[in-house]
C-alpha cells in the first residue's frame, strides 16, 4: 500500500478533520491505484503535518457528475468547486475515511520532505 501527501489550506483541513469534508478534490489522479493514506499537510500559516486520512475511494468523472456524488459532504462550495474545474473535462476526489490527528504536528523535514509539493507527493 501506498500514502500520499497533500498540501491543502487550513480552512479545508478544519473541515476535514470536522468531518464535513470527506472528499479531496484534485484535478489530477494519482497514478498509482494502491493509495490506502493520504498524509495532510496545512499550508501557510499554519504550515504543518497535522493529520492522516484513510482514502477509501477515488472517483473520476466529469466535474457536473463528481458535484452531484460528493455534494453533500464536499465541505466546499459549489462555486468554488466550479471556479476550480474551470475548463477541465475531468474531475478527481479522494473520498477520506477515518481521521488520525497528531498529537504532535511535525515539519515536512520531520517526514523526508524539503518542499511543499504543488499537488500531491508519494511517500513510501
Amino acid at each position: 500500500m501506498c500514502k500520499i501527501l497533500m498540501p491543502i489550506n487550513p480552512e479545508y483541513v478544519d473541515e476535514i478533520l470536522s468531518g464535513n469534508k470527506k472528499y479531496e478534490y484534485r484535478k489530477i489522479k494519482a497514478k498509482r491505484g494502491n493509495i490506502d493514506k493520504m498524509i495532510i499537510y496545512s499550508t501557510s500559516p499554519i504550515m504543518r503535518v497535522v493529520a492522516e486520512a484513510e482514502i477509501v475511494g477515488i472517483l473520476e468523472d466529469s466535474p457536473e457528475k463528481l458535484w452531484e456524488k460528493t455534494k453533500k459532504h464536499s465541505g466546499i462550495t459549489k462555486d468554488f468547486y466550479l471556479k476550480y474545474y474551470k475548463d477541465r473535462n475531468s474531475a478527481v476526489a479522494y473520498k477520506l475515511g477515518s481521521i488520525k490527528v497528531y498529537k504532535s504536528p511535525k515539519k515536512l523535514s520531520d517526514i523526508g520532505i524539503n518542499y511543499v509539493p504543488q499537488s500531491f507527493v508519494y511517500l513510501d
